[in-house]
C-alpha cells in the first residue's frame, strides 16, 4: 500500500473514530506525520502536543492500520482510569476492540488476558502499577512484549522527574522497550512538557537525538480559553462567589480544590445553595467516580467538585469551565488541569480563586519527596538482612517512614536495581546503589521555581496564555487577546450578603467525628511489642471530635496559625473556646450523645482528663480546664510523661515507630487513678490535634485500665 494510499485509509479510521458519517474528517498534519512514522517506518515517535489536539486519534487510527497488516495488539500504558473508560469507548466507535487490566478489575484479568492470547483484543490499556506487578511483570509482560504490535505511552512526561507528576512504575517502561522486537513502534505523548522534561522523556524511552526518532512538538495556545484570576479577601468570600456565580459559567465543569477536606466541604455547601455537584477524590469509591463522570458527561450535573485524582486523560469535549478553588503549585500542573475545557467548544471559562493556605498545602506536599539517604540506608540494611521477602506491612515497622512513602521510595530503587519486588514482598539485589544527593535537591530546587511561577502567573499583569506556554517552553507564545489582562476582567468579586453570610456559616460549622483506632497495626513484634489485632473493646477509645481538619478552607484556616511549630504556646482564644463548646453541645444531643435521650447513649462524662503535651503544655492544659469549667465537671487531672518518655522523641512516620515512641512514655499518676476510681464514669481526653489517632488509643487504654467507663477525646484539629 503507498503512502497515498495508506493516508486515505488512515482519514477514513478517523472518520469512524469521531463519528463523522460523512467521511469528510482528515487528520492534522502532525497527526499523519505520527501515523506515517510508526506504520509506514516503524519508527518511535514523540508527541508534544495541547490538550485537546488528538493525541489519541493518533494511537487508535495506527492501531487500526496496523492490526490490518497483521501486527499485534496495542499496549497502551495509562495512568488514570477517567482516561480509560475514555479511551475503551473511543475505540469502539472506529471498531476497535479495546480491554483494561487495572485496579478496578481484577476479576477480569484472567479473562482480559486470555482474549489478548486468542487475538480478540486489538488495545489493552494497562495501569503503570500492573508492569510492577511480580506476576504481570515474569509471566504476562514478556509474551506482551513479544507480541505487541505498538507500544503507546501516555501522559509521558510521569516518567520523568523534572514532570509535575513523577511516578516511578512508568520507569518500568525501560525494561519492556528493551524486550520489544525489533522494528516494533513506540509513540509517546503528553501535552504537559517543557523542554526539560520533552528531553528526558524522550531519552529514557529511547527516543533522543542519537535515535532516528520523531519528535513533534506543537504550539501550546488554546484558543478557546479566556485565563483569569481572582483575588478574593478569604475563604468565605471565595465560596459565597461561587455558589453565587457558578450558574453564571457557561455548560458544565470543574472545581478544582487542593485537599479531599476542601472538595467535601465545597460540595456541600453548593448542595446546600441548591446546585447540582458532585465530590471526586482519591476517597471516593470506584463507582462512584463512575457514576460522577457519567452525570458530568451526561450534564446532569454543573460541575464536578474533584483534587488532582481527575485530571490526566478525563476527556469530556464541550466542558465550559475550570474553576481552581485555590492555586497548584506548579504551572505545568495547571496547564494540564485547564487544558479539560474547550477542547469541543468555542469558548471555555478558567479562573483561578487563590487561597492563603495554598503556600501550607504546597509545603505539605513537598515535604513527601524522596526520603534523606539514612532511611533509604536503613531501608536497604533491613532487607540484606532479611532471611526472606518483606512485605511492605513486614517491613514498615522497621524503618522511619509512613507506608505510602515506603512503597514509592521502593519503586524508585526497584527502577535503580538496588531492591526487586517478588511474590511476598520487595528483596535486595545486592547492587550497589548510590545516593543522587545532587539529583534530589536539583528537583526540590525546580519545585520551589515553581512554586515561584505559579505565585507570578498570579500576580502577572501580562498575558496568561502567553505566561504559561512560556512557561512550557513554547516558542511561538504570544499575547492571547482574551484572558482577563488581555481582554479585561470579565467577573467581579462581588457577593451578596446573603451568600456571604451563608458561606461564613458554613464555614464557622464547627465539629469532625473522630474515628478511634481499633485494631494495632501488623508487624508490632519486631520492633518488640507484644501488641497484635484488635484492641480489646474495654480498652478502646470512643468515637472522638475535633474542631475541624487541618487541610479544610474553614476551620483549617483558623488552626493552622495557631498550631504551626513556631506558634507560641499560649491559651486559645475566646472564639475557639466557644466553638469546642458548640462541638460539645452538637455531640451531645446528636446520635448516641448523652443528652440525646438514645437508648444506648454513652453516659455524661464525669471528668476532663488531658494529654502532656512536650509543645503546648499551656494550651491543652488550660483547653482542659476551660472545658470543665464551662461544662461544670472537674479536672480530674493529666496523664504524664515517664522519664523514658525524654529519651523518645515522638515519631512522626509510621503507626509502628509511632507507638514504639509511646510504649511506656504515658502513665497514669496516682492522683489521676484515684480521681477515676473515685468518680466513675467515661471522661472527656483533651489533646490539641492528632494525626495518626495512636496518643488517643494508648491513652484511652491507659485511662480504660485505670477504671473509666470510656474515654472521649476532644482535640483541636484533626491534621492532614
Amino acid at each position: 500500500m503507498s503512502n497515498e494510499e495508506l493516508r486515505t485509509t488512515a482519514d477514513s479510521v478517523l472518520a469512524r473514530l469521531v463519528g463523522d458519517p460523512t467521511g469528510a474528517a482528515r487528520l492534522r498534519e502532525d497527526q499523519w506525520l505520527a501515523i506515517e512514522a510508526l506504520v509506514a517506518e516503524g519508527r518511535r515517535a514523540l508527541v508534544v502536543q495541547r490538550t485537546g489536539w488528538g493525541k489519541s486519534a493518533v494511537y487508535f487510527v495506527a492501531t487500526a492500520l496496523l492490526r490490518a497488516r497483521g501486527a499485534g495488539p496495542t499496549v497502551i500504558v495509562s495512568p488514570l482510569l477517567a482516561l480509560m473508560r475514555n479511551q475503551v469507548e473511543a475505540a469502539a466507535r472506529a471498531g476497535i476492540s479495546a480491554r483494561t487490566i487495572n485496579s478496578a478489575n481484577p476479576e477480569e484479568w484472567d479473562e482480559v488476558q486470555a482474549q489478548v492470547a486468542a487475538g480478540e483484543v486489538d488495545v489493552l490499556l494497562v495501569s503503570p502499577e500492573r508492569l510492577n506487578n511480580p506476576d504481570f511483570r515474569d509471566n504476562v509482560l514478556p509474551k506482551l512484549s513479544a507480541a505487541t504490535g505498538l507500544l503507546v505511552v501516555d501522559e509521558a512526561h510521569c516518567i520523568s522527574d523534572w514532570g509535575h507528576d513523577f511516578r516511578p512504575d512508568y520507569r518500568r517502561l525501560r525494561s519492556m522497550l528493551a524486550e520489544l522486537p525489533q522494528g516494533v513502534p513506540v509513540l509517546a505523548t503528553t501535552a504537559t512538557a517543557n523542554a526539560r522534561v520533552t528531553a528526558d522523556v524522550a531519552e529514557q524511552l529511547g527516543t533522543g537525538s542519537g535515535s532516528d526518532a520523531l519528535v513533534l512538538r506543537g504550539p501550546l495556545d488554546r484558543e478557546s480559553l479566556s485565563l483569569g484570576v481572582l483575588r478574593l479577601p478569604d475563604s468565605a468570600h471565595r465560596l459565597a462567589w461561587l455558589a453565587e456565580h457558578l450558574d453564571e459559567l457557561p455548560g458544565s465543569g470543574i472545581i478544582y480544590t487542593l485537599t479531599v477536606a476542601t472538595a467535601e466541604e465545597v460540595t456541600a455547601f453548593l448542595r446546600q445553595r441548591g446546585h447540582a455537584v458532585a465530590s471526586y477524590t482519591g476517597r471516593t469509591e470506584n463507582a462512584d467516580r463512575q457514576q460522577a463522570e457519567d452525570d458530568l458527561l451526561g450534564n446532569r450535573v454543573k460541575a464536578l467538585v474533584a483534587t488532582s485524582a481527575l485530571g490526566m486523560g478525563f476527556d469530556k469535549p464541550d466542558l465550559g469551565f475550570v474553576v481552581h478553588l485555590g492555586s497548584p503549585s506548579s504551572p505545568i500542573a495547571y496547564y494540564q488541569q485547564v487544558g479539560r475545557a474547550g477542547r469541543g467548544v468555542d469558548h471555555a471559562e478558567v479562573l483561578l480563586l487563590p487561597g492563603r493556605e495554598d503556600e501550607a498545602i504546597w509545603k505539605y506536599f513537598a515535604s513527601l519527596a524522596f526520603p534523606p539517604e539514612e532511611q533509604v540506608r536503613r531501608t536497604l540494611d533491613v532487607l540484606a538482612g532479611a532471611e526472606r521477602p518483606l512485605s511492605l506491612p513486614a517491613l514498615e515497622p522497621l524503618v522511619e517512614l509512613r507506608r505510602s512513602r515506603l512503597e514509592t521510595m521502593l519503586k524508585v530503587l526497584d527502577v535503580d536495581g538496588a531492591v526487586r519486588r517478588v511474590r511476598g514482598g520487595w528483596v535486595s539485589t545486592g547492587e550497589p546503589w548510590s545516593y543522587d544527593s545532587e539529583r534530589y535537591a536539583w528537583v526540590a530546587k525546580q519545585r520551589a521555581a515553581e512554586q515561584q511561577a505559579m505565585r507570578e502567573y498570579a500576580a502577572t499583569d501580562g498575558c496568561r496564555m502567553e505566561f504559561l506556554r512560556r512557561l512550557l517552553d513554547d516558542e511561538e507564545a504570544a499575547p492571547c487577546g482574551r484572558c482577563d489582562n488581555c481582554a479585561g476582567p470579565r467577573f467581579g468579586g462581588d457577593v451578596s450578603t446573603t451568600s456571604l453570610e451563608a458561606a461564613t456559616g458554613e464555614l464557622r460549622r464547627a465539629g469532625v467525628e473522630v474515628e478511634p483506632r481499633r485494631m494495632w497495626p501488623t508487624g508490632l513484634a519486631s520492633v518488640g511489642l507484644d501488641l497484635k489485632g484488635r484492641i480489646p473493646p474495654g480498652e478502646q477509645a470512643a468515637p472522638g471530635r475535633a474542631l475541624g481538619r487541618l487541610s479544610d478552607i474553614g476551620w483549617g484556616n483558623r488552626l493552622r496559625p495557631l498550631l504551626a511549630p513556631d506558634a507560641p504556646d499560649e491559651p486559645v482564644s475566646e472564639e475557639v473556646t466557644r466553638a469546642v463548646v458548640g462541638v460539645l453541645a452538637d455531640w451531645a444531643k446528636g446520635p448516641g450523645g448523652w443528652a440525646s435521650g438514645d437508648a444506648d447513649a454513652l453516659a455524661r462524662p464525669v471528668g476532663v482528663v488531658t494529654v502532656p503535651s512536650r509543645r503546648r503544655p499551656r494550651l491543652v492544659g488550660a483547653l482542659g480546664a476551660r472545658i470543665a469549667e464551662i461544662g461544670r465537671m472537674p479536672l480530674l487531672g493529666s496523664l504524664e510523661l515517664t522519664p523514658e518518655a525524654a529519651e523518645r522523641m515522638p515519631s512522626r512516620s509510621n503507626s509502628a515507630q509511632r507507638l514504639r515512641a509511646l510504649e511506656g512514655s504515658l502513665t497514669v499518676p496516682a492522683e489521676l487513678a484515684g480521681a477515676l476510681a473515685a468518680t466513675p464514669g467515661p471522661v472527656l481526653l483533651v489533646d490539641d490535634s492528632t494525626e495518626s489517632g495512636w496518643t488517643l488509643a494508648v491513652s484511652a487504654r491507659l485511662l480504660r485500665r485505670a477504671g473509666a467507663a470510656a474515654v472521649l477525646p476532644l482535640v483541636l484539629a484533626v491534621e492532614g
